[in-house]
């Protein structure tokens, strides 16, 4: 009695993007890549951000005063929302977040 394992049939460019052609694929591939480097640069950039949020939240507390300025935060926020509409809110509320820890 012989038994055969059935073979996975490789993924084509069209199955792994959603496309209905070949060209389409291939665009939307080549978006990915972009957003993929877009995504590092940003994750980069909030890590830099981060840094820098310590460096002021330290000299803050050093001298004598708070770790938050909430002020600054709602500078923050609605420069975001002013950007981005309601979900850039909701964006930069998650980035102070990890700029200062929870409150």
């Amino acid at each position: 009695m012989s038994t055969s394992t059935p073979t996975a049939t490789p993924a084509t460019a069209a199955d792994k993007t959603g496309a209905r052609t070949d060209e389409a694929a291939d665009l939307i591939g080549n978006a990915r890549e972009r957003i993929n480097s877009l995504d590092d640069r940003i994750i980069g950039l909030i890590q830099e951000r981060m840094a820098v949020s310590a460096v002021i939240q330290e000299a803050r507390i050093t001298s004598g005063g708070r770790r938050v300025n909430l002020s600054r935060e709602m500078e923050v926020l609605g420069h975001y929302r002013d950007a981005l509409g309601k979900p850039g809110t909701a964006l930069a509320m998650t980035m102070l977040e990890l700029c200062r820890g929870r409150i």
